[in-house]
């Protein structure tokens, strides 16, 4: 009967966002007047691998894009040879900046991006990438593998709309996407509707389709060595999180 139960408020969930997925295929200015028809700033918070893989495709597709991490210096360069709408931040900067926030740092720096970002999180899209690695990450990985990546970090980060995404495919597949038929499905899982929404627009300017596998709680199967890391096509990433508790 309680998996019947948890079977039912899943199914809710997943129609009660329906139509917000639909919307999130409408231009950004559709739902806000604050960017140029169809696209958004964001702040990327971690311009490593992913970070600095994502902050270009999306500035290629025209989006605002301003590049943040401990190397600031780093990040200049990257901009400049970006080119386009991007720029160069500290992370307060790129948080202040970003309509949506890309945070894309190791797990075990999540606690002070939380401290050090705090109120310029509160309210912000963001798309959490970031995996409790255990041979990377330390102490912080047996308490994030048992609450579940997701929720660990909605307590990291309190106050921001926080969907999990590409966390469980290999930046080296990410500028490719957009050339592959069909497209590649990206697992996400979230809680705010919205959130989910115009985190699927920027996952579809990337090249995949999102499939949205339930809200932030399933966010712990999104990370490597899981049944969904990889790329998959969006039919067989149902299949598979129709499996998941």
């Amino acid at each position: 009967m309680k998996a019947h139960h948890t079977l039912m408020n899943r199914r809710g969930f997943l129609g009660a966002t329906a139509a917000a997925l639909a919307l999130g295929s409408l231009p950004f200015a559709a739902r806000g007047a604050s960017a140029p028809v169809g696209k958004t700033r964001i702040g990327i918070i971690g311009s490593g691998r992913v970070g600095g893989t994502l902050g270009r495709i999306w500035a290629n597709a025209g989006h605002s894009v301003m590049f943040s991490s401990l190397d600031l210096e780093h990040d200049k360069k990257l901009a400049a040879e970006v080119g386009g709408k991007a720029s160069a931040g500290t992370p307060r900067e790129a948080a202040a900046y970003g309509d949506v926030l890309l945070i894309a740092v190791p797990y075990h720096a999540l606690p002070s991006v939380g401290k050090d970002l705090g109120p310029l999180l509160k309210g912000k899209v963001v798309i959490d990438t970031c995996n409790p690695i255990p041979e990377r990450d330390g102490e912080i990985v047996k308490w994030a593998e048992e609450k579940g990546a997701g929720l660990a970090s909605a307590e990291l980060l309190p106050g921001a709309r926080i969907v999990r995404g590409f966390n469980a495919v290999g930046y080296t597949q990410l500028p490719n996407a957009a050339k592959r038929k069909p497209r590649f499905g990206m697992p996400i899982a979230g809680d705010d509707p919205e959130a989910i929404a115009i985190v699927s627009a920027l996952i579809r300017d990337v090249g995949y389709e999102p499939v949205l596998i339930g809200p932030l709680a399933m966010g712990r199967h999104l990370v490597p060595r899981q049944p969904l890391a990889g790329e998959r096509l969006p039919d067989e990433i149902r299949k598979i999180a129709a499996t998941l508790k």
